[in-house]
């Protein structure tokens, strides 16, 4: 067999594999960053820690278990073909939905505050972050929508925005993502896989990673390269993410780039590391210092959505970026997209849907993690009511997720001249099996005009594309 496609269900979760630490990092290029300030900073509220490697690192990252998984495991097994076992605390049933909805139309009508004041006073009677996926999500909601009645959403947003949350935490809230769903776990073989089969012959390989945060992803991938029969090729990435507040706004990514160099090293391989931190449609050809010689990869998983579009400026940033990879011209574009519509001018049609869309991710927790799981709080927390608050209580360009339907972004990439080309067969078989056989009965896994789909309980939460320009 090809050893790019010797692995089983188990390459999402084989045994833990012993890798030896290095002493030293390798230096990274000098980064290039914009010193301005961003009206919005859509990054996660996270900061890294001067320790950038370690053995949790390892077990989340490489091709290891990661604990989570192995905490999860009798659980998992248990609600593989099962119902949630959450019940609501409250005795009497109360449609929280149906409460929410009814609230988020008395705040549009300007001269119903009391009703919406009083609504808001029975949601958070029958809420909590501690309750059961209803009651959570509530908990947010309602947290949302008492900032816009109070019109101080986008003073929240920043707060939430900055506030700092240690590395090793978000690495446990990523480790129970991976362990409970597929979202991040099968896009991120998908897109590694790719890249390893179409740059099967290549010596040099250049990623340029839109939105690359932590640079979670990439570890794996410098694993799975280090063991190619025909030896490793050089690898590069250059690593975009906006800029941060403060004096640093290119910290956080260049940690990224210190992180990735020690895992390169480790596995004897040769890496060039670059760190861009600007607003992505100010970004210039030049910046990326492209190479012929290099096998040329974009990838943006799932951060698209932050770009503004037409409804806010004349020429929307999601066609600038899109028109810059085209220019780029790599060899495979991989987009992997948010698959919402909660991006309306009018209010109570956003609301209706980010209620929708949020359901189903509070619904998935709750059905597959236990709600004492500490992470699951930081997960619902930081990442679900954060990205809910901005879309129900920003406004403007304040209001940074507006993503779109994987439809609409078909037609996005078709118009600014990309054709799309399929995810190879055996990639594909390998990671509707690892869904099938290891995870809730009801996740979503299909295939639609060669976007592969992810989901919950029938709805498409995420979508998975490549590629190349026309």
């Amino acid at each position: 067999m090809d050893p790019k496609f010797n692995t089983s269900v188990n390459e999402f979760h084989p045994e833990d594999q012993s890798i030896s630490s290095s002493s030293d990092l390798l230096k990274s290029n000098e980064p290039r960053c914009d010193s301005s300030r961003p009206e919005n900073s859509e990054l996660e509220a996270v900061y890294t820690e001067s320790t950038v490697c370690s053995e949790e690192f390892d077990r989340v990252l490489l091709l290891g278990t990661g604990k989570k998984w192995d905490e999860l495991a009798a659980y998992r097994e248990s609600m593989k073909n099962g119902a949630s076992m959450e019940t609501s605390k409250n005795d009497d049933v109360v449609d929280l939905p149906s409460l929410l909805i009814s609230c988020a139309q008395a705040i549009a009508a300007a001269d119903d505050c009391p009703n919406a004041t009083e609504l808001l006073k029975q949601i958070r009677q029958r809420s909590s972050p501690f309750g059961d996926g209803n009651q959570r999500l509530a908990h947010y909601f309602a947290d949302a929508l008492e900032a816009r009645l109070a019109g101080i959403g986008n003073d929240i947003y920043k707060v939430i925005s900055n506030r700092k949350t240690s590395a090793a935490d978000f690495l446990k809230a990523y480790d129970l993502y991976l362990a409970s769903c597929p979202f991040r776990r099968i896009p991120n073989y998908v897109s590694s896989m790719t890249i390893m089969s179409k740059a099967d012959n290549a010596t040099r390989i250049h990623i340029i990673d839109f939105g690359i945060l932590y640079g979670f992803q990439w570890p794996a991938l410098i694993q799975r390269i280090a063991f190619k029969e025909a030896g490793p090729p050089k690898l590069r990435i250059t690593g975009i993410e906006l800029p941060q507040p403060g004096f640093r706004p290119a910290e956080r990514i260049e940690e990224t780039g210190r992180r990735l160099a020690i895992y390169a090293e480790r596995f004897n391989i040769l890496f060039e590391y670059q760190a861009i931190a600007k607003k992505w449609e100010t970004i210039l050809l030049e910046d990326l210092m492209l190479d012929k010689n290099d096998f040329l990869v974009v990838n943006c998983l799932y951060r698209c959505k932050n770009l503004p579009d037409e409804t806010e400026l004349e020429e929307s940033s999601k066609t600038i970026v899109l028109n810059l990879i085209r220019k780029i011209n790599p060899d495979i574009f991989i987009h992997g997209i948010v698959n919402g519509a909660y991006s309306a001018p009018s209010f109570v049609t956003r609301f209706h849907e980010v209620l929708s869309y949020f359901s189903a991710l509070f619904d998935m927790l709750g059905t597959v993690v236990p709600r004492e799981i500490p992470e699951r709080l930081l997960i619902e927390r930081d990442i679900f009511g954060r990205e809910a608050l901005n879309v129900i209580a920003c406004e403007g360009l304040e209001r940074v997720e507006r993503p779109e339907t994987y439809k609409q972004w078909q037609v996005r990439n078709l118009r600014a001249m990309f054709t799309q080309i399929p995810f190879e067969r055996e990639i594909m078989k390998r990671s509707i099996e690892a869904v099938r056989s290891s995870y809730h009965k009801d996740f979503v896994i299909d295939e639609e005009d060669q976007w592969l789909l992810l989901g919950w309980k029938g709805r498409v939460i995420y979508a998975l594309s490549c590629w190349t320009p026309t």
